[in-house]
């Protein structure tokens, strides 16, 4: 999420961490920028990520607890991470009183969908509504955020395991005759979701898979929350913002930012994801 959106609602971010040693003297404002270097120069190793420790969510959780009384955490998806395992074990940690002050939520999602459920949590904080209450608003909401992303090479997120080899192999055949292969995740777990046949381009792609989904909101008067991340590929994501709030009545960009770095070593440079909800 961009850093005003953190900063404006005081939010704290518990920081992966990512370990690949041949990518540090490489020059770039940010990890995709590194990697086209790396790849140029012809490093074919992979970075590794890791998720943040018990130790961090407790240094977070005493400092959020110096400004609030109770605390919601909301994770990236259990089934490629291990970041909500970590949350759980540092609330363990703590003395019984505090341990009731917290409440974990598995977003079952990453990027730019978590960060629509972190929206949908503010909007509820704000609405004056109990912390129960709101957990289980989330949970409920939770199914309805969905996502949609494009890699322009699928060896990154192979490398990393998240996405199985055949259906990396399947990635690059379908964009060898033309098709554009749309990833989602379902029950936090990444999957093909679809394919998009006679777009020019990822941004293209993307803005049709959105548009045909959301039609039947649209149609009902919904308003639609968009959020956008890309690897280091501005021009296409603010094409596909361009698109969104110019042709589809009702829908908001709520934020477009770049994809965390660390997320970044397994999505590769010019990705694309665009994430969307009922507002």
């Amino acid at each position: 999420m961009p850093k005003e959106i953190i900063e404006k609602y005081q939010i704290e971010v518990a920081p992966l961490k990512m370990d690949w040693p041949d990518l540090e003297n490489f020059p770039g404002e940010n990890t995709f920028q590194k990697m086209r270097e790396a790849e140029k120069a012809g490093i074919k190793s992979f970075g590794k990520t890791s998720q943040p420790s018990p130790k961090d969510f407790l240094e977070i959780f005493k400092k959020q607890f110096t400004k609030f009384e109770k605390i919601i955490t909301i994770t990236i998806t259990s089934v490629h991470s291990g970041t909500y395992n970590s949350a759980c074990q540092a609330k363990n940690f703590l003395e019984p009183g505090e341990k009731a002050k917290i409440f974990i939520i598995d977003s079952l999602s990453g990027s730019a969908g978590l960060g629509l459920l972190v929206l949908k949590a503010v909007d509820l904080v704000e609405g004056g509504k109990e912390i129960e209450e709101i957990t289980k608003e989330l949970e409920s909401f939770r199914p309805k955020i969905c996502l949609a992303a494009m890699v322009k090479d699928p060896k990154w997120i192979e490398s990393s395991g998240r996405i199985p080899h055949f259906l990396a192999d399947w990635i690059r055949k379908m964009e060898k005759i033309g098709l554009r292969p749309i990833l989602g995740i379902k029950n936090g777990k990444i999957k093909a979701v679809g394919i998009r046949k006679g777009a020019r381009d990822i941004p293209s792609a993307l803005f049709q898979e959105l548009k045909e989904k959301t039609e039947k909101l649209r149609k009902q008067g919904k308003k639609i929350r968009v959020a956008i991340t890309h690897g280091d590929n501005l021009e296409g994501a603010q094409r596909l913002e361009e698109a969104v709030e110019k042709e589809l009545s009702g829908a908001e960009v709520t934020f477009l930012n770049l994809i965390d770095n660390i997320l970044g070593v397994l999505t590769g440079p010019d990705s694309l994801i665009v994430a969307w909800c009922e507002s």
